[in-house]
């Protein structure tokens, strides 16, 4: 077109980049003499152009366009089914000390009982859902606000999208009645200067006139709606100019938008959230002993499992991790797709009645791992133990109907799917199947999963891992050792479990690499995408704790010059970085670049890589004691 781009960004720059438009943020253990030298030396020559503050006042309203408050129905990369509601609302910003979204969010994000998610679960129609305002500044800025809720959707649910969102307008009418210094340098701008450290955190005000005002703008007649599922191929006509995503521009049909924009009946189903059971009242901490071992200690011994306590006589708090695996050694392919799929129904039950404890600050993590299922609870001690009974108890009882069977098979198969069209992820994924002995790769288990699965293998499978185990747990913190001990007896008595007959440790088997080049070629398998991992490991071997934390004092000196070398040098890629690799307890290290195929080849990449080692390895031997003790 015309368009001299690099005078059009002098321009810009010459316009907005002044410093009497900036703040400055400092945040170090040196001496505020010290600080103030560098920051003079540093800062001092930013230009400053005099011109007045930019002002964007005038830009009211930039979503009042026929464009807006359509159905918008787009093909996305990913294999998922999602719906997007979005309302544009005036600048929120000014409201910080009351926060109204927050609210807002909070209510119809809410998965508990009474929620729109629990009902739309019940009907297998949606999965999960966020609801807010991610405060960005393309969703929160001077000129608006942007409020969405986003719903993944099954491909039942895909049929009865307009329902789901009669459900969310039911759910809105029943309300009717880098990063610390980064984010206080931007509060700089938005704040008062007493709130510049919690006005971003804290419910500073309570006015409900302002939160109903925020509600008032989230109506049927101002949303805006996206669809996007593969199955949308064939309809969508329309490709965004930038990306070449193709979609496709409808009006909200008239039966929905008369009958959303009516007095409807509020959903009997639908109620406020009721009083969280899982908020902790009782938050003293436990005496300890003064000669309390350093290092976890094994309190209980038996056929049947063992425990392991470790006394908190170090931090005093009233948090504590807690974990638990449940070992039934899984080894055929198709029994892994099934445990698979077993833990994502346990997830999925456990999400509406065990999101009360998440609101409580209480965290759990519910795993499928090679050799067994592990179970992770963590926070405030005093109402974790129900926590972990919840899911205990559903794990115990585990329902597997028909319909929860499809949807969790369905969202099983995209989750494979999408992991391995990114290329890091496959990257990673290759790699751990290569060392990692009988480790199965997700490519085929994804194979395995198309071939089909039966739930009546699943319950069979269901049934005879509960029958048979052996449990390993470690308790941490705010606990005594009888307390601990509850956890184990509770497991015990509610699974009713025989111990495995051979209840020998988990042993982890890795391959070990010869010394030698050898090189791993895998073809992306998203077709036109043209990012390339490349990702260079050296194994190490097994080491000792000590090896470890060389290993990963080596890394923090690479970071640096391999950043400069890789990215800014030779712009191989804006993804460059340097990991330690502990695989099973088998040391390593990697460097690992993702560059553009249409830029750069694999075998290039390589080069650099090499190229870089060399130009580490000189500058690691002429490293001063400083450089040295800088990172120590």
């Amino acid at each position: 077109k015309g368009i001299d781009t690099y005078a059009r960004l002098r321009d810009f720059r010459k316009r907005y980049y002044s410093a009497h438009y900036m703040n400055l943020v400092v945040q170090s253990r040196e001496t505020l003499d010290t600080l103030q030298k560098w920051v003079t030396e540093i800062f001092s020559h930013i230009p400053n152009n005099g011109l007045p503050r930019p002002d964007f006042s005038h830009l009211i309203n930039p979503f009042d366009t026929p464009e807006f408050h359509k159905v918008y129905k787009i093909i996305p990369v990913k294999e998922i089914h999602s719906l997007n509601l979005s309302w544009a609302l005036p600048p929120q910003e000014k409201n910080y000390k009351v926060k109204p979204l927050h609210y807002i969010s909070w209510l119809i994000g809410h998965e508990g009982s009474g929620s729109v998610l629990s009902i739309l679960r019940k009907k297998f129609w949606a999965l999960a859902l966020y609801g807010g305002n991610g405060e960005t500044g393309f969703e929160q800025n001077s000129t608006y606000s942007i409020f969405s809720i986003s719903v993944t959707l099954t491909d039942e649910g895909l049929k009865y999208f307009y329902e789901v969102n009669y459900y969310y307008y039911s759910n809105i009418l029943l309300y009717y009645p880098i990063e610390f210094v980064e984010n206080i340098c931007e509060n700089m701008h938005l704040f008062e200067k007493e709130d510049l450290l919690t006005g971003d955190q804290l419910l500073i005000e309570y006015n409900a006139e302002i939160i109903a005002d925020a509600l008032n703008h989230l109506t049927p007649e101002k949303v805006n709606i996206f669809l996007l599922s593969p199955s949308h191929e064939g309809q969508c006509t329309k490709k965004e100019k930038w990306f070449g995503t193709q979609y496709c521009l409808l009006d909200i049909e008239p039966y929905w938008s008369k009958l959303w924009n009516s007095d409807f009946p509020l959903n009997p189903d639908l109620h406020l959230p009721q009083e969280n059971k899982y908020i902790a009242t009782d938050f003293s901490v436990k005496e300890t002993s003064i000669h309390a071992p350093e290092y976890p200690t094994k309190i209980i011994n038996t056929r049947e499992g063992c425990l392991w306590y470790k006394e908190d006589n170090k931090f005093d708090m009233t948090t504590l991790p807690f974990q638990l695996m449940l070992i039934h050694f899984i080894f055929p392919l198709t029994s892994m797709v099934l445990f698979d799929t077993f833990v994502s129904i346990l997830s999925h039950n456990l999400a509406e009645p065990a999101y009360e404890a998440d609101v409580a600050q209480l965290e759990y993590k519910v795993m499928a791992k090679e050799h067994g299922l592990t179970i992770r609870v963590k926070g405030f001690n005093h109402k974790l133990p129900l926590l972990f009974q919840l899911i205990i108890n559903n794990l115990s009882e585990l329902k597997i109907t028909p319909s929860n069977f499809q949807i969790i098979t369905e969202q099983l198969k995209r989750s494979y799917f999408n992991y391995l069209i990114k290329t890091d992820t496959l990257a990673k994924d290759i790699r751990l199947s290569i060392l990692e002995h009988g480790r199965w790769s997700l490519i085929e288990k994804y194979q395995t999963l198309i071939n089909g699965i039966s739930i009546e293998s699943l319950t069979k499978f269901v049934g005879a891992f509960k029958s048979n185990l052996w449990i390993e747990g470690l308790v941490q913190g705010n606990f005594t050792q009888n307390e601990s001990k509850e956890f184990m007896n509770y497991v015990s008595g509610k699974l009713q479990f025989r111990p495995l007959i051979h209840p020998c440790p988990i042993q982890f088997r890795v391959m070990e690499l010869p010394n030698s080049h050898i090189l791993c070629k895998v073809k992306s398998l998203h077709v036109g995408d043209a990012n390339t991992d490349v990702t260079v490991y050296y194994q190490t071997g097994a080491k000792k704790l000590k090896d470890y934390t060389l290993t990963e004092l080596l890394v923090m000196h690479m970071e640096e010059p391999c950043f400069d070398f890789l990215r800014t040098k030779n712009t191989l890629g804006y993804h460059v970085y340097p990991a330690t690799r502990n695989t099973s307890g088998i040391l390593g290290f990697s460097v690992t670049v993702t560059t553009q195929a249409t830029k750069y080849n694999s075998e290039y990449v390589d080069k650099k890589i090499e190229e870089f080692f060399a130009h580490f390895e000189e500058k690691l031997r002429n490293l001063s004691e400083e450089e040295f003790l800088a990172q120590v």
